[in-house]
């Protein structure tokens, strides 16, 4: 029996924790399977590690994710039940990288096809693809070489195969552009393993048909504000868990809520999961599995201007920055009928941490500094300037995903990735197979865990 409490008390089928998309997911498949559910969320809104937000200027911005590609299935299938619709991600004229030594190099297409260090790094690219073509994603520790490569760091992996170091730079950028991280960080093995999920290394990295193809017109939190409105009273915002027990069933208590349920679906970051307190305590497996989770540091700048002017001089607005200032990658983030202009810059890994402790006016500085050097003097006045610090957010405490450490998946995974713990499921794009650490990720991530609740609940009543 369960200890008497003067809380509130709401008895429901399934407690679904966190209100991101996977958790919404997870929620949606229990409506439509029929099984009484409710859903507590932290924040005061859904969405989770997708934020979008109406500026003054009229412009809707992305805080967080907000790209789909056309073979994330799962996103593009809510989206359309939902009627949110897409636009083709801006990436006309000129792209630009900018060098440790203040060069700049323009280049159309994919990627330049004499800068430095390109030859080399499209190799150990085309090397790392092929490696990752080797791993089950179902069942990653059935992976030929998988404790070799779990025991090393990308950083590692990418001394062996290269002594360019303008290779090694763009390498590095890209474990900071995908993982929010630094090569030294993460393991190999979990490198391999997001590459597989993506379908190839091209994937991830380019824009058309590929990870960064298009955008929501209303933003990327249109399909999961839809979905919470569909769920309705069910959807309990500024809810956050505290504590679960879970026996034979589960209660969770918030600060002023305690619901008792049959199962629950935890579908949080995996750092949030460590602020709640289980009872029994979680099994080695899942408590280790978390150990080696950690967050990626990311901050999300966006600078409105009146228009994308820098389309008129032929460029794309799209820059990957190899010098000393924070940012390290740049996007035409305009809207899609370009009555703002906007670009989005991203502060990754070890430059989150010094750029952090400047002062407000020093980060803005900084941060229009590397735009103007991509776009222009015109991009050192904009209309509007913003910053997502995901480093500092009280919830989702890094972003835009965990990465795994050396040793991680080798030590863990096998029971802690998502194997459900008694009446625990797990879900979130950690957990995905497909698209994994992405938006799609955590839509899969949250059908799964509810399939597994729906087959649970089935077998229990026919026993």
């Amino acid at each position: 029996m369960w200890e008497q409490t003067e809380m509130d008390l709401v008895e429901t089928e399934v407690v679904v924790v966190g209100g991101g998309y996977a958790g919404l997911a997870a929620a949606l498949q229990l409506h439509d399977a029929g099984v009484d559910f409710t859903l507590v969320e932290a924040a005061d809104r859904v969405g989770g590690r997708v934020l979008s937000e109406i500026r003054e200027a009229g412009v809707t911005l992305d805080h967080g994710g907000q790209w789909v590609g056309p073979t994330q299935t799962h996103l593009l299938a809510l989206a359309d039940r939902f009627g949110c619709a897409t636009f083709p991600t801006w990436e006309t004229g000129k792209h630009v990288e900018v060098w440790h030594d203040g060069s700049t190099v323009p280049y159309l297409g994919a990627a330049p096809s004499d800068g430095p260090g390109i030859a080399e790094y499209t190799r150990v690219s085309e090397v790392l693809d092929a490696l990752a073509r080797t791993v089950d994603t179902q069942q990653p520790w059935r992976t030929p070489r998988f404790t070799e490569w779990d025991a090393q760091t990308a950083e590692s992996f990418f001394r062996e195969q290269t002594h360019d170091t303008d290779a090694r730079r763009r390498l590095a950028l890209a474990v900071q552009g995908l993982w929010c991280a630094e090569p030294d960080e993460i393991s190999l093995f979990h490198v391999l393993f997001y590459i597989a999920c993506a379908g190839g290394y091209e994937q991830l990295m380019e824009t058309r048909d590929c990870a960064q193809d298009s955008r929501f017109v209303t933003g990327a939190a249109g399909p999961a504000r839809a979905v919470a409105d569909l769920l309705g009273e069910r959807v309990r915002l500024g809810e956050q868990v505290r504590s679960i027990e879970y026996a034979d069933g589960v209660r969770v208590r918030t600060e002023s809520t305690v619901l008792e349920a049959r199962r629950v679906i935890v579908a949080l970051p995996p750092q949030a999961v460590r602020t709640i307190h289980f009872t029994p305590g979680l099994p080695v497996s899942r408590d280790g599995w978390l150990s080696h989770s950690p967050m990626g540091r990311v901050a999300k700048v966006h600078a409105v201007y009146d228009s994308p002017f820098w389309r008129d001089a032929g460029l794309s607005g799209v820059a990957t920055l190899y010098d000393d200032g924070p940012v390290g990658v740049v996007f035409d983030n305009s809207p899609d009928d370009a009555s703002r202009g906007v670009l989005v810059g991203f502060v990754y890994g070890d430059r989150v941490t010094d750029w952090s402790d400047l002062d407000d006016a020093r980060r803005r500085e900084a941060v229009l500094a590397s735009f103007t050097t991509v776009a222009g003097e015109r991009a050192a006045r904009p209309l509007d300037y913003t910053e997502k610090n995901w480093s500092q957010d009280t919830f989702a405490k890094g972003g835009y995903e965990a990465y795994v450490t050396p040793g991680g998946w080798r030590g863990y995974g096998r029971r802690g990735w998502r194997e459900p713990t008694g009446t625990v499921h797990w879900a979130g794009t950690e957990t995905a197979s497909v698209w994994n650490g992405y938006i799609d990720g955590a839509i899969s991530s949250g059908l799964r865990a509810a399939d597994e609740v729906v087959s649970a609940l089935s077998t229990q009543a026919e026993g």
